[in-house]
């Protein structure tokens, strides 16, 4: 029976990939547009936000978004504007995002590149080519990029990367060998960890976390958790929060606290967690709630310094009900107002929408398609 099942997810899969390329024709929009949203504030601390639409794979549609809070204003599909001589526009499937200093760096995976923003203006720098690359993060002027290292599907695919890039010189200076599909990287003190997924061979996925010495750059140990590992946030006491994704089948998702010194298991958070976000003391987890049929997803806090759930759910006033497919998330870090989109069909423009600390709604507009991935501007 679980083979009849996986074969009907790939061909499922399948049919969603012909989709995507049925929509190649239709381009990302040559000009920026432009919305009112609300009153500006030329005094915030925050001057404004990206957001990366990821676009639907084999179709090159990736776009990239703007809230400006100083003058009140929503800039969708600047990435185009700006840049009018990039024929291709930003690319095929945007899958992170992330400004250190003045640039903005878009990881673009099946474009097989990072490109290098100005972030304040959006103006492209260069780019870096690097094979299905992943998610990005930064410490001391040096960008830490995973990469699969392979073609999307490839099942005999090797084992990934981390590159490090220079973030003056833009180049790429080293290279360490991790575990098979790796995902998203997060870094305490001198180590780098990032979850390996093994996605591209089920089921024979991967289901630990590669610890890397920044020092020598050497893959040092890996931190056994679960099959299908996603997303790894680290906070501020010492430990990673890390997403297993399951099978899709019979194992279902999990949310796991992990002592990165030890690599012990403190935790098995029992929900199906989808999308994660740290803020603080804070981790807002987007879930699949598939044990009751009028509510499909939960969204709930974790405080992390009792790892404790709290009672309350961070959208509050019903709107939930009209969200589709919960995707991205973000909390502005100085007001602490949570973003969250809503990837709708994956191939029609989402949407984005804004809450207060008391989870109530305080604006929501149309986004590109398949709104996920944010970034910060000061």
């Amino acid at each position: 029976m679980s083979t009849i099942r996986h074969r009907y997810i790939l061909f499922v899969l399948a049919m969603l990939s012909l989709l995507a390329i049925s929509c190649r024709k239709d381009a990302p929009p040559s000009t920026e547009q432009v919305t009112t949203l609300f009153t500006p504030n030329p005094s915030s601390v925050v001057k404004g936000v990206y957001l990366l639409n990821e676009g639907n794979f084999n179709a090159n549609k990736a776009t990239l978004d703007y809230v400006d809070y100083t003058n009140g204003l929503y800039r969708k599909n600047i990435y185009n504007q700006v840049n009018p001589e990039v024929t291709k526009g930003l690319g095929d499937v945007g899958n992170d995002m992330a400004v250190y200093g003045s640039k903005l760096y878009v990881v673009v995976n099946n474009s097989n590149k990072v490109e290098v923003l100005n972030a304040k203006t959006g103006k492209r720098i260069t780019q870096i080519d690097l094979l299905n690359c992943r998610y990005i993060t930064f410490r001391q002027n040096k960008a830490y990029v995973s990469a699969y290292l392979s073609t999307i599907g490839n099942a005999n695919a090797p084992n990934g990367i981390i590159a490090e890039i220079d973030t003056a010189s833009l180049q790429i200076e080293r290279r360490v060998t991790v575990g098979r599909q790796p995902e998203e990287i997060a870094i305490i003190n001198n180590n780098l960890y990032v979850a390996n997924s093994g996605g591209y061979s089920p089921p024979n996925y991967e289901r630990t976390v590669s610890v890397v010495d920044l020092a020598s750059f050497t893959e040092t140990r890996r931190i056994d958790v679960d099959i299908n590992l996603n997303q790894i946030k680290a906070d501020r006491y010492g430990d990673l929060y890390i997403t297993s994704r399951g099978d899709y089948l019979s194992i279902p998702p999990k949310l796991y606290v992990v002592n990165a010194q030890s690599g012990q298991i403190k935790k098995v958070i029992d929900i199906p967690a989808r999308t994660i976000a740290l803020d603080d003391d804070q981790l807002y987890i987007i879930s699949t709630n598939s044990g009751n049929t009028q509510q499909k997803y939960t969204y709930q806090i974790l405080n992390v310094n009792t790892e404790t759930l709290l009672s309350q759910p961070f959208v509050t006033d019903g709107t939930d009900q009209t969200i589709t497919q919960p995707y991205g998330l973000a909390i502005n870090p100085v007001t602490k107002e949570i973003l969250l989109t809503d990837a709708r069909d994956y191939v029609t423009p989402g949407t984005l929408y804004c809450f207060d600390v008391n989870g109530k709604k305080k604006w929501q507009v149309t986004t590109g398609d398949v709104p996920a991935h944010f970034a910060f501007i000061y």
